[in-house]
């Protein structure tokens, strides 16, 4: 068919043709019309565009099925029952958990045990050579206090004491009266005072228990102390150094030896040592 066009279509035309080229300015219209006459042909010949295929809906698989709502139970809520404390032990200073019920060794003559070098600052060596717990001399002291159990009131401690070098006291035994301190100090001020520090705030150079006694270096002493509620007494070698009535009375100890509490042996620019330590429960 579409040959069938173009003869018909170059059989009209070459007339047309004919006439148009005969002159040079007609050459020229007559190329411009076959060029618009193909380009007509061309847009009346061109194929028309594939149709486009029916909209269809996207197909999705089946879908399954919702669960039925099932709402969510929550487990009953714990009852409040508020967080109760143990009441609080009265309080203490320096308290050992456990008391001494029988009489007691506080020191086996080979190590230190529970007894604690005393941070005083300054302090010198404290060492156990020879079963005693020897002291160097300090500046100023030099200690050594108790960090076991214990005992506060109706008791007995016995040890041994010797100045090794030095001039001031070489025993410096700070114990506890119920709960109270006390201080029993052997060779203090410049060598020979003995007593209790403190009695109504005077301190062993100033009360009724001062004693004078000469001590040698390199000599073993043997002290006793016991304390009820009514008294401190003392003795050194078994001879009476002190007898004090305490009932209603202010009991203290000197701060120098605060750190020695409750139960604490020192030594002020002295070397000292100390052994055969015990202590015992008494019938008040």
């Amino acid at each position: 068919m579409i040959t069938r066009h173009a003869n018909a279509n170059c059989t009209f035309l070459r007339p047309i043709l004919f006439a148009t080229c005969s002159t040079p300015h007609n050459c020229l219209c007559a190329v411009l019309l076959i060029g618009l006459l193909i380009l007509a042909g061309c847009r009346r010949w061109s194929s028309p565009p594939a149709p486009s295929a029916p909209n269809e809906p996207n197909a999705s698989a089946p879908s399954t099925p919702a669960a039925p709502y099932e709402p969510k139970v929550l487990a009953p809520a714990v009852p409040y029952e508020p967080k109760v404390s143990a009441p609080a032990a009265p309080y203490e200073p320096n308290a050992p958990a456990e008391t001494i019920t029988t009489e007691t060794s506080l020191f086996d003559g080979k190590s230190l045990g529970n007894w604690r070098i005393t941070d005083f600052g300054g302090q010198g060596k404290v060492y156990v050579k020879e079963g005693a717990i020897y002291m160097e001399m300090g500046n100023d002291m030099t200690g050594i206090n108790w960090a076991g159990p214990l005992i506060r009131q109706n008791y007995e401690i016995t040890l041994d004491a010797m100045r090794v070098t030095g001039s001031d006291f070489f025993c410096g035994l700070t114990f506890p009266v119920a709960d109270k301190p006390c201080s029993l100090i052997l060779g203090g001020w410049g060598g020979g005072v003995c007593g209790l520090s403190s009695l109504d705030y005077y301190d062993a150079a100033n009360n009724e228990t001062t004693r004078l006694i000469s001590f040698e270096n390199g000599k073993w002493y043997h002290v006793r102390l016991r304390v009820t509620p009514k008294k401190i007494q003392a003795w050194l070698d078994d001879e009476e150094l002190v007898d004090a009535e305490i009932e209603g009375r202010k009991i203290g100890i000197r701060p120098e030896v605060d750190l020695s509490q409750p139960l604490g042996i020192a030594t002020w620019q002295t070397a000292g040592a100390v052994r055969n330590i015990v202590i015992k429960p008494i019938a008040d």
